[in-house]
């Protein structure tokens, strides 16, 4: 899979550590080659820490910090948990499965997955990889993935499902899924996967962190017909971003007018699609029928 902008996401903690030191750097009215002298590092490097391109140390950091006077205990320690955090982020989880992750490059997509605090997904032809079942997701993968053998499928299968885990806990990401009722009757060739994957929707539907809407084929033509999109959020003063898959590109847009339209088209989506209760009943009932 082929790759455009951003091939490394930066973690949410590095952005807003990069940020920061260029806030502190210049309150202390330093050019980029004045401080990176004084601290005795590449202009380079001070240049790509601050830009987010690479990260740091606290010993690094606290260089800084003493040569910007920044005399704030509380100040300095915020600082200092931003580089903190951002090193822990680099022990993903994920990790041991990188073998199949590096084949199928999924790891950029999981980086930021994995420190957003909201996700609004848009699928008009599968459901969520965050809701979906084991059964599901062996099925989905093994048919779009012709290319992988039997073992990395159930790699991918497991990460897919390791993924689910921040929904139901502690400080969970908000996760609001609109679905086209195409996602669904697709499956109707497999009845049993379908009535796990229908039943798994009204497990998950009630936490208060998962609004789920589904898009029904009376909705007619619709601004989503372009594809399925994933919108984003993290902590202030990040920026939203969107991500887009398809068979040979993969595309994190950062851009806020990119980010605005498809923020409107989801908006749009949201409205259009039939309400959380509305959407359970449809569930229901088409559990019926099987």
């Amino acid at each position: 899979m082929a790759w455009k902008r951003n091939p490394a996401p930066k973690s949410v903690y590095r952005r807003q550590l990069s940020a920061r030191l260029k806030e502190l750097r210049e309150a202390a009215d330093l050019t980029m080659a004045e401080a990176a002298q004084d601290i005795e590092i590449n202009p380079g490097t001070l240049s790509r820490i601050e830009s987010g391109e690479r990260g740091t140390t606290p010993v690094v950091v606290k260089a800084m910090l003493d040569r910007y006077d920044v005399k704030d205990t509380a100040v300095r320690e915020d600082v200092l948990d931003l580089v903190r955090a951002d090193q822990a982020q680099k022990q993903k989880w994920w990790r041991k499965y990188s073998a199949v992750i590096n084949t199928t490059q999924y790891g950029g997509y999981l980086e930021l997955e994995a420190s957003a605090t909201s996700m609004r997904s848009y699928e008009p032809q599968l459901i969520p990889g965050l809701l979906q079942t084991a059964d599901y997701a062996g099925k989905v993968i093994s048919a779009m993935r012709m290319d992988l053998d039997a073992k990395q499928i159930d790699a991918l299968v497991t990460v897919r499902m390791n993924r689910q885990a921040p929904l139901g806990g502690d400080n969970a990401p908000k996760l609001w899924a609109v679905i086209d009722e195409a996602a669904i009757r697709r499956m109707s060739g497999s009845p049993a996967v379908l009535r796990g994957q229908l039943q798994r929707l009204l497990e998950v539907e009630p936490r208060t962190n998962i609004t789920l809407q589904l898009l029904p084929f009376d909705a007619g033509f619709h601004p989503g017909l372009y594809g399925s999109f994933m919108l984003m959020g993290f902590p202030e003063p990040n920026p939203d971003v969107v991500w887009v898959e398809n068979l040979t590109n993969s595309v994190c847009f950062e851009g806020a007018e990119d980010v605005g339209r498809y923020t409107e088209v989801f908006d749009h989506l949201r409205a259009t699609a039939l309400g959380p209760p509305e959407t359970r009943s449809r569930i229901k009932s088409m559990l019926k029928e099987l």
